[in-house]
C-alpha cells in the first residue's frame, strides 16, 4: 500500500512538473468578451467630385475566436465569342464576381483600445464611356481591384482613415475610413 501511494505521489509531482499552472493558462486564453460596432465607409473621387460613398456595418466581438466576414456582389456576365471551324460564331458568357468582401476581428489592448484587422477586397466592374476615355478596350468591360489587408488601433467613438490610395489607369482616389463603437 505504501508503495501504491508513493507510486501516485510521484506521478502527480511529475504531473505538476510538466504540466502548466492551470490557473496561469485559464487567465492567459481567457480575455473578456467585447461586442464591438465597425463601420466602413469605401469614398471614390475624381478630384473635387465625389463618385461613391458606401458605408458598410459589421458586428464584431472582440477577443473572440472567429472573425466576422461580409460578402456583397453580383455576379457579371462577360461576352466571350468563337468561331467555330465551320459557320457563324458563337456568342457564350461568362461569370466574373464583383462587389465588395470584408473579413473583421478585433482584440483588447492593455491600454484600452482595439487593434482591428480588417481584410477588405473591393472589385468594380466600369463600362466604355467618354468620361472613361482611354481605359481599355471600346465596348468591352474594364475591372478594378483594390484589395488591403491592415491593422488600426482605435478606441471607443473614434474614427480613422486607414488608406488613401489612387487609381493608376483612372486617377480616382479609394478612400477607406473606419469607425469603432462599443456595444454596451
Amino acid at each position: 500500500m505504501k508503495r501504491t501511494l508513493t507510486i501516485i505521489n510521484s506521478v502527480a509531482l511529475i504531473a505538476l512538473l510538466v504540466a502548466p499552472d492551470a490557473s496561469f493558462a485559464q487567465e492567459k486564453t481567457t480575455a473578456e468578451l467585447v461586442p464591438l460596432k465597425i463601420q466602413l465607409v469605401i469614398s471614390r473621387t475624381a478630384g473635387e467630385k465625389k463618385i461613391s460613398s458606401l458605408p458598410y456595418t459589421l458586428w464584431v466581438t472582440a477577443n473572440g475566436r472567429g472573425e466576422t466576414q461580409l460578402r456583397m456582389g453580383v455576379q457579371v456576365p462577360v461576352p466571350q465569342r468563337f468561331a467555330p471551324k465551320e459557320g457563324e460564331p458563337v456568342q457564350s458568357y461568362s461569370y466574373r464576381d464583383v462587389g465588395t468582401n470584408i473579413d473583421c476581428s478585433a482584440t483588447t489592448t492593455a491600454d484600452g483600445r482595439f487593434n482591428v484587422t480588417i481584410t477588405l477586397n473591393d472589385s468594380a466592374i466600369q463600362f466604355d464611356s467618354k468620361e472613361a476615355s482611354g481605359q481599355g478596350v471600346s465596348g468591352v468591360p474594364s475591372f478594378r481591384n483594390f484589395t488591403s489587408r491592415f491593422g488600426i488601433l482605435l478606441k471607443d467613438g473614434q474614427t480613422a482613415q486607414y488608406t488613401s490610395a489612387t487609381d493608376p489607369v483612372s486617377g480616382e482616389v479609394l478612400k477607406v475610413d473606419v469607425t469603432l463603437n462599443v456595444l454596451k
